[in-house]
């Protein structure tokens, strides 16, 4: 047994330092935080390993969409899975400002003034619904114009090179995936204003088509090209199992991660630690893995701000 260690914080100390001795700290929340540092490292150390990361949209409208467009940006991931309200929030946020807001605001109130609250952050509806039903539009019609049938990762790379000219393009993740190459899969891609758009432009164009089924055949190469594979998944849902359920046709993830603030009792794939995946062959039975409870916008910036040090 290894004996508990007291964190002791030196002046001008490294992110990385610090989080350093949270795997010595011997204690909760630390030990498991300082773990999934170690683990990251050695995953983006292994030059063999393709880098899944997967994140719900909620997090893009806050800060913590600056730290994942650096990633994307300084090429720390290599395949994105994640939900249609990422493109909502990223894509809005290009033209319009978000709010900091909070948690006990009135929501009728705020409903009267026509602001959507999404936990303690305020976003008007000229910031979200509007600007995206103005600016998206006149994209589609361009793209329709090239071809009628699309995958998601086509279509985030498209948008992603039809906003380069924007002012604020290099705070866009679809921008830098698309300048990366880095594919980004939404394979729930009408649960959000993105998706909606995509119906009501289809009302008057019914040949323009999303072709979910090239999206899995993408994925299906590059999970069975991978000699080894790893992943850092942002909380659950449909981005997380996504992840997991391609990795299991290679007899899983070589390496997991996993932030959530969710509960295990209820039986939730948000919830599920990331050794339940073992039983399903979803992870190797020998991966290196850790299950980290804690709020992705704290947590995030530190794991990033430590692998860059390490780096």
């Amino acid at each position: 047994m290894k004996p508990v260690k007291d964190i002791r914080i030196e002046k001008g100390e490294k992110v990385s330092e610090l989080i350093g001795k949270f795997g010595e700290a011997g204690g909760f929340v630390a030990q498991k935080f300082g773990d999934a540092a170690k683990i990251y490292n050695e995953m983006l150390a292994d030059k063999e390993c393709v880098k899944f990361f997967s994140f719900p949209a909620c997090i893009v409208s806050t800060g913590t969409r600056g730290v994942i467009c650096d990633m994307v940006k300084n090429k720390l991931v290599d395949v994105i899975i994640t939900t249609c309200g990422t493109m909502d929030h990223d894509l809005a946020r290009l033209w319009k400002d978000y709010y900091q807001g909070y948690f006990e605001a009135d929501d009728a109130e705020l409903h009267k003034k026509g602001i959507n609250r999404l936990g303690n952050v305020f976003v008007p509806n000229d910031s979200y619904g509007i600007i995206l039903e103005k600016k998206i539009q006149p994209i589609l019609e361009r793209l329709y114009k090239q071809k009628k049938e699309w995958s998601t990762k086509e279509l985030v790379w498209a948008f992603g090179e039809a906003i380069k000219g924007e002012p604020s393009a290099e705070n866009s993740i679809a921008y830098w995936a698309w300048k990366n190459k880095i594919p980004v899969f939404i394979p729930g891609p009408t649960d959000g204003s993105w998706g909606a758009q995509m119906w009501m432009f289809y009302q008057t164009h019914r040949d323009f088509k999303i072709n979910l089924l090239q999206d899995e055949e993408d994925l299906s190469e590059i999970v069975f090209n991978a000699k080894k594979s790893g992943a850092l998944m942002l909380g659950g849902g449909i981005s997380k199992h996504h992840v997991i359920w391609w990795n299991q046709f290679r007899n899983g993830l070589d390496y997991a991660i996993q932030i959530s603030t969710a509960p295990e009792w209820d039986g939730s794939l948000s919830g599920a630690r990331t050794r339940e995946a073992i039983s399903w062959g979803k992870l190797r039975e020998k991966a290196k893995h850790v299950t980290v409870e804690g709020d992705v916008t704290v947590l995030l910036p530190l794991l990033y701000a430590a692998a860059l040090d390490s780096k």
